[in-house]
């Protein structure tokens, strides 16, 4: 099953965000393990890329979105996903980009900004 991660629950995990990096963390596992197919929006790349940059440095900045693509496929952002996500009745322009990034690519979830109650 195809789920499209929100930015900030890679930015939880990469940055060690509390109090949201240890369920974020459990989840990113949930791909790691194969137990689902992550995917990951075209712009969530550029942005992880250049807040994690100012955080942690470029070279490391490098070094985490080489390994987040090898973890995750990547959801295209093209004309068409802007020009659904225009036409949505989302009151958020990036929420709707992520959304229909997600149903374009075959998502049949995404995992959202705040997680609260994951088991341990």
């Amino acid at each position: 099953m195809k789920i499209l991660f929100d930015t900030n629950v890679v930015l939880d995990v990469m940055l060690d965000r509390e109090p949201f990096a240890e369920s974020a963390g459990k989840l990113m596992s949930f791909v790691e393990k194969g137990k689902i197919a992550g995917l990951l929006c075209a712009t969530t790349v550029t942005t992880i890329h250049y807040l994690s940059a100012k955080v942690l440095g470029s070279a490391k900045a490098q070094n985490q979105i080489k390994a987040l693509i090898l973890l995750f496929e990547i959801a295209a952002v093209n004309r068409t996903v802007i020009e659904d996500a225009l036409i949505s009745t989302f009151p958020d322009f990036e929420d709707a980009v992520l959304y229909q990034a997600a149903r374009h690519a075959g998502a049949k979830a995404i995992v959202p900004a705040v997680l609260i109650g994951i088991p341990k």
